[in-house]
Formats: C-alpha cells, sequence, structure tokens
C-alpha cells in the first residue's frame, strides 16, 4: 500500500492553557471512510480544521493527499472539500448562485446543475438560501463541497441538529460518497452514525485518540456482554447492582443505571428479586448489544454524550 491519503502524527492544539489536542495520531487510506467519534470538546474539530488548513498545529504531522495543509496553498484546496461544522450564507442568495459562486473558485469544476440535481435541489435553485428548511441547507453545503470533485471530503458533524428523517437523507448522501471511493473523514458524537458509515473509527476524548479501528473490532472489547439500562423508583444502595448475578460492570449516569452483563437473563431476575426484597420498583428496562457507546463506558466511565 501506498501513503495513506491523511496522515496525522502525535498532533497538538493549544488555546491558551486549554489543550484541544493532545498528541493525535491516525491514518486514512484512499476510499476509506474514517470517523472522529467523541463528546463535544474532545478536540474533533480542532482536529479537522488543521486538516482543512484552517487552524495551524503546534507540533505533530498533518498531511493531506501527500501535502501539508499549512504551507501547499492552492494545491492544496483545489483537492478537498469541506462542510463545516456551521454554514452560514447571506438569506438573500439564491441556491443557485451559491453553488456557481462557490465553483468559480476552483479551476477545476463539477458541473453545477448536475450537483443541484443529485442533492434535490434542482426545484430550490431560485430560492433564497433563507428560505431553505436546514435539511437543504446542509445538503446545499455538501453540494458547494463537491464543486471541485474534491479528492477528500471533510464532514464535521453533517447531521448534528438534524431530525432523524433528514439525518437518514445525509446518510445515503455519504454511503453514496463511499460507493464513489470517495475519501471522507467525518466526526460525529452519535453511535449510530459512526456504526453505520464508517469503515474505521477512532475514539477520542480530551484531545486523545483512546481507540481505534473498525466498529466490529472496537465492539469486541465489550463482546460476550449485553447493555442493561435501568431507571428505578428509588436509588439502591452503593454497589448493590455491580454486584448481580451476571454483571461485569455497573454505572449511574443521572439516576439511570447501566449495567454490562455476561448472563443477562440471571441478572434480570436477581435484579427483580433485589427490588422485591428492598419494596422498590422497576420504572424502566431496556437491552442493548455491544455498541461503540460500551466501549466509550468503559474506557471513560462516562457516556458519550454526557
Amino acid at each position: 500500500m501506498g501513503e495513506p491519503i491523511i496522515q496525522v502524527e502525535n498532533l497538538y492544539k493549544n488555546y491558551g492553557a486549554v489543550e484541544a489536542v493532545r498528541g493525535v495520531s491516525f491514518a486514512v487510506e484512499e476510499g476509506e471512510v474514517f470517523g472522529l467519534l467523541g463528546p463535544n470538546g474532545a478536540g474533533k474539530t480542532s482536529t479537522v480544521e488543521i486538516l482543512e488548513g484552517l487552524r495551524t498545529r503546534d507540533r505533530g504531522v498533518a498531511r493531506v493527499c501527500g501535502l501539508d495543509p499549512e504551507t501547499s496553498g492552492e494545491r492544496f484546496k483545489e483537492r478537498i472539500g469541506a462542510v463545516l461544522q456551521s454554514t452560514a450564507l447571506p438569506d438573500k442568495l439564491r441556491v443557485q448562485e451559491a453553488i456557481e459562486l462557490f465553483a468559480e473558485f476552483y479551476r477545476r469544476r463539477a458541473d453545477t446543475n448536475a450537483l443541484l440535481r443529485r442533492f434535490q435541489l434542482d426545484e430550490k435553485r431560485e430560492a433564497f438560501y433563507g428560505q431553505l428548511s436546514g435539511g437543504q441547507k446542509q445538503r446545499l453545503a455538501l453540494a458547494m463541497a463537491m464543486v471541485n470533485d474534491p479528492q477528500v471530503i471533510f464532514l464535521d458533524e453533517p447531521t448534528a441538529g438534524l431530525d432523524p428523517q433528514v439525518r437518514r437523507e445525509i446518510y445515503d448522501i455519504i454511503e453514496q460518497f463511499k460507493r464513489e471511493k470517495k475519501t471522507v473523514l467525518l466526526t460525529t458524537h452519535y453511535i449510530e452514525e459512526a456504526e453505520r458509515l464508517c469503515d474505521r473509527v477512532a475514539i477520542v476524548d480530551h484531545g486523545r485518540v483512546i481507540a481505534l479501528g473498525t466498529p466490529r473490532e472496537l465492539k469486541q472489547r465489550s463482546a460476550g456482554t449485553t447493555r442493561i439500562e435501568v431507571r428505578l423508583a428509588r436509588p439502591l444502595a452503593d454497589g448493590a447492582l455491580g454486584r448481580l448475578e451476571g454483571v461485569a460492570d455497573c454505572r449511574e449516569f443521572d439516576g439511570q443505571y447501566v449495567l454490562h452483563s455476561t448472563r443477562p437473563p440471571q441478572t434480570i431476575v436477581a435484579l427483580v428479586k433485589q427490588l422485591e426484597a428492598e419494596n422498590n420498583e422497576l420504572q424502566s428496562l431496556e437491552m442493548f448489544s455491544p455498541s461503540l457507546e460500551d466501549v466509550f463506558i468503559e474506557l471513560t466511565g462516562r457516556r458519550l454524550r454526557e
């Protein structure tokens, strides 16, 4: 295999006393959809903005398409497309005007009319930006990121704040990029997004990569356990649920208990007996197969979206 299309080695970025990125390293192969998964404030956006050439790094290596984002200028910008965490255009700018304006920034340009059709904006070409729905604005941002037919596409929280139906539409677009063998680096704090879209994932927390691999490989860390989420009428004594049969790990988050059990049926029977003995009540109980959420809990002791 040749040089990775994105190479990050021991990357650091500080904002005054705040260490946003602390020794991040990963590589992305051409045609791969790679995800940076972590909570808000984990350092994902700072990492991506360095790779986009929008921020300078304090130290470390960052290369995209064999180029240094800080020093390669126009050569670099011609190779990438980006959807930032927030896209803001003038309300009175029309959809077609916006995409044609962005196309003028590049020597190599895609067919803007074809992009409008592809991103389901053909009927909105004369609409003002301020008249678009949230999903239409995000599709326009994706279309503008593709005006130069980029080799690498950066997507920073591409579905944040969108309703589930629009989120699924964006997933379909990213999966189309995947079929076209585009290289995509996306940041997200949505578990299902990373599991559905990404070939590999780096879990990021407090500016560091704490786990890296395919979703399947990462979930193998929790293989053999089931996550049981429980709400009770009254809290139990410290550690009581952790001593139930089959429970390998138990943590409490905002009044909800999260148990990882190797023997779910026995754990649930023991839980019911415990509650009966203490005259307590079960308000809710949900069971889940292992997910990247479980990996994050085991590594940090926190939930991904706390």
